[in-house]
């Protein structure tokens, strides 16, 4: 067979041709920066910073690729980032402006493939895979999703492989706007002379364990011995040098695949500590709606809550109790969350994060005895219009913004907490 294939009329190149599995990895560059430039044509071409206040206790989120020059990064203290960057645009951030952004972007994708594989807000895999859904090369469909997402005024890198690995890896190797296509058969030369902390699943810890076996390399890794890696890391460390050899063998499984999560919660972290029963049951109550959203959303009901706590000393501390019937209503769930706050907290102990969660999903309640009033008639369940005022609340937030509606609570801890990244949608930059 000829080592070229030719591209479509409109393109007069020659690319090498692609037998076999084609896994793309679209990454977009330094999103929650770049949608902020992208609405602030001011601040383009300028250092900009996505995160929490310098004053506080905030973290950056996203930086600009003009404040990555001065060595700010994510997950960085903000404190921090601001000596580096001092002349820097701060912004608290517009998650629901990313969100549109994300699923248009979604949408470009799955209008090539139905086979999407969202990671984060500003990641997913894909399968573009010759002969599956299309006789096109796949470089050419990169340029084309790269030039669609450009055309939404923000850019991305994309790393074609064989397998997943191998194309996380490569979406990193230019950016931003960058495309790196591995070929099959060219794995190993690429993988071998990267350091061991560019693979996905090796941290700090495994990269020590690692490294005190004279392993610097992928390519050290990929020669192992599999004995070695057993001793080392147990099962986990052949799967670890399949890998590095490039024979990953994980699909690409569309979202509606995903294993239903174990757990929905929602936190908020205080730049200054919350001292007072006030304060914290505002906060708990707070907490307690927002993860009812993203119950709702999911259309998930739990039967067990959870109150997690974070003390100034930054331990934690977590107390949780059955809820007496299966709900993803906060005014049932959030008073139960209340009272499991004098199990985990005195009075006068300073708290920076306060977080709700529900799991036990799928399963009947556990029996529960109920609740006395003082009166000795049964504690009254949530009345159902509260439910459905909650639920009317997000289908507003949803069209307008997550600032459309505001209860008491929230606006008494207005400018206390740090800006939430929600959990599902931590990724990278």
């Amino acid at each position: 067979m000829d080592s070229h294939s030719k591209t479509n009329a409109g393109d007069h190149r020659t690319l090498p041709t692609w037998e076999g599995p084609a896994i793309g990895l679209l990454d977009l560059d330094a999103f929650f920066a770049s949608v902020e430039q992208l609405d602030h044509p001011a601040w383009r071409g300028k250092p900009v910073i996505v995160g929490g206040s310098p004053k506080d206790r905030g973290v950056v989120s996203t930086a600009s690729y003009e404040a990555r020059k001065y060595g700010v990064h994510s997950a960085m203290p903000s404190a921090t980032a601001q000596k580096l960057c001092p002349n820097a645009i701060w912004t608290r951030g517009h998650f629901d402006r990313y969100r549109e952004l994300s699923h248009k972007v979604m949408a470009l994708i799955l209008d090539e493939t139905p086979l999407v594989e969202q990671m984060s807000i500003d990641e997913a895999f894909f399968d573009i895979s010759p002969g599956r859904y299309s006789n096109e090369h796949p470089v050419l469909i990169a340029e084309r999703l790269q030039e669609r997402v450009a055309a939404l005024g923000i850019t991305c890198s994309i790393g074609l492989g064989t397998s997943k690995t191998v194309a996380k890896i490569a979406s990193e190797a230019r950016k931003p706007r960058g495309l790196t296509p591995v070929y099959p058969g060219t794995e190993q030369r690429f993988l071998a002379p990267l350091p061991l902390s560019r693979m996905s699943g090796i941290g700090a810890a495994t990269e020590r364990r690692l490294r005190s076996f004279g392993m610097r390399t992928l390519g050290d890794l990929a020669h192992a011995d599999d004995e070695d890696l057993s001793a080392l890391l147990g099962q986990y460390g052949p799967q670890l040098k399949r890998r590095a050899q490039g024979l990953e063998l994980s699909p690409v499984r569309p979202f509606v695949q995903k294993r239903e999560p174990k757990s929905v919660s929602a936190e908020h972290t205080f730049p200054h500590d919350l001292t007072t029963e006030h304060d914290l049951l505002a906060a708990i109550d707070l907490a307690a709606a927002r993860c009812g959203t993203r119950l709702r959303a999911q259309k998930l009901e739990g039967t067990v809550v959870t109150l997690k706590l974070r003390y100034h000393d930054l331990s934690y501390h977590t107390a949780q109790t059955p809820v007496g019937r299966a709900t993803d209503d906060e005014h049932v769930f959030g008073p139960m969350a209340r009272r499991l706050l004098s199990q985990i907290w005195h009075g006068g102990t300073g708290v920076r994060l306060v977080g709700v969660g529900l799991s036990g999903f799928g399963r009947e309640a556990e029996p529960q005895q109920l609740a006395l009033n003082l009166d000795g008639a049964p504690e009254p369940a949530a009345p159902r219009d509260l439910h459905a005022l909650s639920e009317a609340a997000d289908e507003i937030r949803r069209r307008f913004g997550s600032s459309a509606v505001s209860y008491g609570r929230d606006m008494r801890l207005k400018g206390k907490d740090v800006p939430e990244r929600p959990d599902d949608e931590l990724g990278g930059d």
